[in-house]
């Protein structure tokens, strides 16, 4: 992108992305946001530019990478007027190979929490709202804490997908450009975090308010059928809580938390 720098915040979900976009865009110079579409956008042009396609015989591989800085170009135009823009999907970490060819300076930000807390979150989300059901499970109503949590969980499901991206990335072959930040550290030491976010993506620092945090995604979160989804509180603060999932559904998810363990971080991935 033309006199813009482009990171991507990614990881897992209910693991503080949200807030983290939140505290970013507090400095005037970046853009950041909660989940948005062009990950999804990417996915399309690549299925629409693969042998799918009958005239990709004549479609270059440079002219793939031209159509998909393109992309990223027109997306974040003018209204964006920043020179650092952070965006957000939970698939970047399954595409670090593609963000390395088209941005080399880019950095992927991946958000992470102990899974059953996970777990947790989304269902609290679940029985605050039971009289909305949510497109987490396509608008159906019904269900147990042990179907839900099995959707979830699945390959394909909320948690599932992002999860073995993660680990994609965090196995890859570029580490170097990944960072995983851990919703723990975020919420009890916010100021050292975005330090060490800053010192990551070679930003000069910057004073950010942790006690003054606007953000608000009412509208699409009622969309979703799954109010305060999106939800930041105006303060980062840590609370203890105790869980509302079931022994056994919170003992399946325990030790899920790869990156927690010196043994399993071959590539040396820097961890927050």
């Amino acid at each position: 992108m033309t006199e813009r720098t482009l990171h991507f915040i990614s990881g897992l979900p209910r693991s503080g992305s949200t807030l983290l976009s939140a505290l970013l865009r507090q400095n005037p110079r970046f853009h950041a946001n909660m989940s948005g579409p062009v990950a999804g956008m990417v996915n399309d042009l690549l299925n629409g530019m693969s042998g799918s396609n009958e005239y990709s015989l004549f479609i270059t591989d440079q002219q793939r990478q031209r159509i998909l800085r393109g992309l990223f170009e027109q997306f974040y135009g003018d209204e964006f007027a920043k020179p650092v823009i952070f965006d957000s999907n939970r698939a970047w970490c399954s595409r670090m190979g593609l963000l390395q060819s088209l941005f080399p300076d880019s950095k992927v930000i991946a958000c992470v929490r102990d899974v059953p807390w996970i777990i947790d979150s989304i269902e609290r989300l679940v029985q605050r709202n039971t009289f909305s059901p949510s497109a987490l499970f396509n608008f159906q109503a019904g269900g147990t804490v042990y179907s839900r949590a099995d959707t979830v969980a699945g390959a394909d499901g909320l948690l599932g997908y992002p999860y073995n991206a993660l680990k994609e990335a965090f196995y890859g072959a570029h580490t170097k450009n990944l960072l995983l930040v851990r919703y723990e550290s975020l919420v009890s030491a916010p100021q050292a975090v975005l330090k060490g976010i800053y010192a990551f993506i070679n930003q000069p620092s910057f004073k950010h308010d942790v006690h003054n945090i606007e953000f608000d995604a009412q509208a699409f979160d009622l969309r979703a059928g799954m109010p305060g989804l999106h939800d930041v509180k105006p303060s980062v603060q840590a609370s203890a809580r105790p869980t509302i999932l079931p022994p056994d559904v919170f003992a399946r998810f325990s030790n899920d938390a790869f990156w927690q363990h010196p043994q399993h971080n071959l590539q040396g991935v820097k961890i927050l």
